[in-house]
């Protein structure tokens, strides 16, 4: 696009002006029908149990090279639906980002609130159930392998670095939390490295469905419809289930079609189309689709042993803060602003 140059296609000027977001020490959970929104890694890779039961099994999984090794607590590994505390907290951070509020990886939350937002009953065990979430949360570990310059450099951390109950009723029911995010979802936030639900995701009661409805969102994108084999399908989702009962379960999301937004039917050679039901609300009408795996693996060897999914999430940092001007080839810009980064440290 005329009039873009330099590190990705932004403008000289205001690769100048850029001002990072404003972080505060903490951040009130208040903003009422903030849109559910999902951050892309986590979306990506099969971080979260798919179990209704403990999982206490140590979860391998690798991904273009780059090996993910995520390890419950003795409470087991975090489910799918203790993943809905992490997506009320990034709602609200992009909804407090969108009113050019302060943002702080802190965030202050009533749990009457979360549980309203996240579509779950307000009444009998929910509070316990919850504060059973945030345990498996603060105590499921991630750790990542990734090789620079010949040196392998391991790397851990968690979901969520702290919680705490700030008040309770005087029936123990807790009022008031205090969350604290890892770093590593916060940086995502700020670079708006996320994406919008359907407010129907709360309503998908079956784990699988869950975990389908994310990876249709994810490689979709705005693109009409997203092909995948049935194997690959089975990896990303992270489903200990044999292929032949996975792929029987997805038979039958089939035939119910109750997946919001996107339609699953089957091909031959045993592929599942995703297709695109109308429209799908996007965090901004500029912003760019999350990039495919052509573009992150030529990332990957412009910048070796990086995190691509981190460049990424950079990037789009980067050109918010920009002003976001129009992106003819917004792949290209990535690309020619991962390699001048790279030139850049030398």
């Amino acid at each position: 696009m005329a009039g873009l140059t330099g590190a990705g296609g932004i403008p000289a000027r205001m690769r100048r002006d850029i001002a990072p977001p404003v972080i505060g020490d903490l951040f009130t959970c208040d903003i009422f029908g903030a849109s559910p929104k999902d951050d892309l890694a986590t979306m990506e890779h099969p971080i979260f149990s798919l179990s209704t039961k403990p999982d206490l099994r140590v979860l391998r999984y690798e991904h273009n090279g780059a090996l993910i090794e995520v390890t419950p607590s003795v409470k087991g590994r975090a489910t799918i639906f203790d993943k809905d505390i992490l997506i009320f907290c990034i709602s609200q951070l992009m909804a407090g980002l969108n009113a050019g509020r302060e943002v702080s990886r802190k965030l202050q939350l009533k749990a009457h609130d979360l549980l309203m937002a996240t579509g779950r009953d307000t009444g009998g065990d929910s509070y316990q159930r919850l504060r059973e979430a945030f345990e498996r949360l603060v105590g499921t570990r991630i750790t990542t392998n990734l090789t620079t310059g010949g040196i392998e450099v391991t790397s851990g951390f968690g979901l969520i670095e702290s919680w705490e109950i700030l008040r309770k009723t005087r029936g123990g029911r807790m009022v008031s939390v205090m969350v604290t995010l890892s770093d590593w979802l916060f940086r995502a936030v700020v670079g708006r490295s996320v994406l919008t639900l359907s407010r129907e995701y709360f309503g998908l009661r079956k784990p699988l469905e869950r975990r389908v409805y994310e990876l249709a969102r994810k490689h979709c994108g705005r693109q009409p419809e997203w092909r995948v084999s049935v194997a690959v399908l089975h990896k990303k989702a992270g489903s200990a289930a044999p292929l032949r009962v996975f792929r029987a379960a997805i038979r039958k999301m089939i035939d119910e079609a109750g997946l919001p937004d996107y339609t699953m039917s089957e091909e031959p050679c045993d592929v599942i189309r995703f297709s695109r039901n109308g429209l799908v609300e996007d965090e901004s009408a500029a912003l760019p689709a999350p990039f495919g795996p052509e573009v992150l693996d030529a990332a990957r060897a412009l910048a070796a042993g990086a995190d691509v999914y981190a460049l990424e999430a950079e990037w789009r940092a980067f050109w918010v803060m920009s002003g976001q001007p129009r992106l003819t080839a917004p792949d290209r810009a990535f690309l020619g602003w991962v390699n001048a980064r790279v030139a850049d440290r030398g």
